[in-house]
């Protein structure tokens, strides 16, 4: 799925088409959400409540301290220039704070619109095993964060467009009824993006709007302008083109924190209004955002793991929660590699993947932090895996389409794709309980820690020797915190087929269960027939548990492959748990 700075080309992007057809697999009980969870308190109770809220903070909180965010980006500096009508066509930014491109639409018009396109490609099914592509926790947050960019938009002045449909039809269409001059929109990285970014443009140059007055009109084709944004490290500060990214992550690191400055987050005007003076009549006014039914998903009550509340002002407050309130950013480094709890790590990720939060405004929280609290390796580690966030944005770029495959180095393995075997890894029934409670968290939750999405990883590819791409594709179904570039650059990477040629890498469960799961407190909390067992046998059940359906590739947990005990793995926690 390469990022086409130069020119479209067709036939690449065909190579991993949209697939839109109907869902036979029987995976729907996984795939459905809660509206009517209850935190469950145990003040007496050394063992996790039942359902965490992430953020964990009361709606008074999170409202306190998203003004407080908003109000120190906030100028009255900032001069409209502009004229006409602008849209703002929401992606995967759905911010209003460090938002270029709302920001651009704003400052080239005298009104913006706002506009958010319920794509049914999205809602399709992946390209190889034809599973959904969106599962329902996703979409529910999704619902959320819409729900909440609209909040956001009214307090500035604007509001939000919903239109159900695809953005090729739906975007021309606005732009002649408004006469908007203009429509900016993210940059995107990955292929299906890529195709939709071109589709969209070719519609717009069917459109003819007229500019001037009367006597001195003439006639343009509205355009599309596509800003970089999803990045720590702005992709024109690379002090390399993104098809010369180095292959290995240390040397893209050393070179962009010897000769980067990341920029600045944008400042805001008061208000960003307003919409344009036309009735929104002629496009059937402003829509509604669609609820998780009108999507196809069903609703179940859960309360086990973590719920995440979707949107800005949730992800902004989720923020102070860990920087400010918990102050747990001072030990990330060190609880980093938990599994269990809404604390151990940050949670940023579902927020960073659907572009509620700016991961330059984490920068800028982590280097006030310091000023104020303290600077260490824990406040650094959370810069340090920002940068492979960017990183793995850039190989989407360099690798293109090989990344959703074969792998950027064309690795040709004998991959098998038994039902059955992945079927027992998907519903957590392969014997083994540390896979067992990772899949059920993710089945549950829509969330999976670093440690563990590592662990199943290499447990599926190196253990069953089934084919990555199912595990990739099963991830994308599941994820809150999806992005393409992240999963499956992580998943080439944990199967060997990556960037960095270094493959094999083994991940001994019995060594990550001692390590961290020695008294076997999470497995014990997604498997609970296995609390009654003593601590150390937890992990290690025997006959007390489900038989394994395949014996371990190394038993011995002292293997000199064992990659994950030199705590190299790269399923990094900020963007991705």
């Amino acid at each position: 799925m390469p990022f086409l700075l130069l020119s479209f080309s067709p036939t690449i992007l065909a190579s991993r088409a949209f697939a839109c057809t109907p869902n036979p697999l029987l995976f729907n009980s996984h795939l459905i959400m809660s509206l009517a969870w209850k935190p469950v308190s145990r003040p007496d109770d050394r063992r996790p409540a039942r359902c965490h809220t992430v953020p964990g903070l009361s709606a008074e909180e999170v409202a306190a301290a998203s003004e407080e965010a908003f109000g120190s980006y906030y100028t009255p500096d900032l001069k409209r220039k502009g004229t006409g009508v602008a849209i703002m066509w929401f992606r995967n930014d759905l911010r209003v704070l460090d938002n270029e491109s709302l920001i651009r639409a704003w400052a080239a018009s005298d009104a913006v619109l706002p506009v958010y396109c319920v794509d049914p490609r999205h809602y399709g099914t992946t390209h190889y095993f034809g599973f959904p592509k969106t599962g329902a926790f996703r979409a529910q947050f999704l619902i959320e964060s819409l729900a909440d960019l609209k909040k956001n938009l009214m307090k500035h002045g604007l509001d939000l467009l919903v239109r159900h449909g695809k953005p090729e039809d739906i975007l021309p269409s606005v732009a002649k009824a408004l006469g908007a001059h203009t429509v900016y929109a993210q940059k995107e990285s990955c292929s299906e993006e890529l195709l939709v970014e071109e589709l969209v443009r070719r519609g717009l140059h069917q459109v003819v709007i007229h500019e001037g007055e009367s006597s001195k009109q003439k006639s343009v084709n509205p355009k599309l302008q596509l800003i970089w944004g999803s990045t720590m490290y702005h992709i024109d500060d690379l002090p390399f083109e993104a098809k010369n990214l180095p292959d290995v992550y240390t040397q893209f690191r050393k070179a962009v924190e010897s000769k980067c400055s990341i920029r600045s987050c944008f400042k805001l005007p008061a208000s960003l209004g307003p919409l344009p003076s036309g009735s929104l009549d002629e496009i059937s006014g402003q829509g509604t955002i669609p609820t998780l039914e009108q999507l196809g998903y069903n609703e179940k009550k859960f309360e086990r793991g973590m719920h995440f509340v979707g949107g800005e002002n949730a992800a902004l407050g989720r923020v102070h929660e860990y920087f400010w309130e918990n102050d747990m950013l001072r030990v990330y480094k060190e609880t980093r590699n938990g599994m269990l709890g809404p604390d151990y790590s940050t949670k940023f990720s579902p927020w960073l993947a659907s572009g509620s939060l700016s991961p330059r405004y984490i920068y800028e929280e982590v280097k006030r932090y310091e000023k104020q609290r303290l600077a260490n390796d824990s406040t650094y580690w959370v810069l340090f895996e920002l940068i492979w966030r960017d990183y793995f944005r850039f190989l989407s770029i360099k690798n293109g389409n090989s990344i959703f495959h074969l792998g950027p180095r064309k690795v040709m393995s004998k991959w098998s794709q038994d039902q059955s075997l992945f079927e027992s890894w998907r519903d957590g029934r392969t014997g083994y309980p540390l896979i067992d409670a990772n899949m059920k968290e993710l089945c549950t939750t829509g969330f999976m820690s670093n440690r563990g999405r590592q662990i199943v990883c290499s447990f599926l590819v190196r253990d069953m020797g089934i084919d990555w791409r199912m595990g990739a594709e099963w991830f994308e179904t599941c994820l809150l915190d999806y992005d393409p570039a992240s999963n499956y650059g992580n998943w080439t990477y944990g199967a060997g087929v990556g960037n960095d040629p270094r493959e094999d890498r083994y991940f001994s469960i019995p060594k990550q269960a001692k390590t961290y799961d020695p008294e076997g407190e999470y497995v014990a909390y997604w498997l609970p027939e296995l609390r009654a067992l003593p601590k150390d046998r937890r992990n290690f059940p025997g006959q007390s548990y489900i038989k394994q359906v395949v014996p371990l590739k190394f038993e011995n947990t002292n293997q000199r492959n064992d990659y994950a005990k030199r705590g190299k793995g790269k399923w990094n926690n900020v963007h991705e748990g």
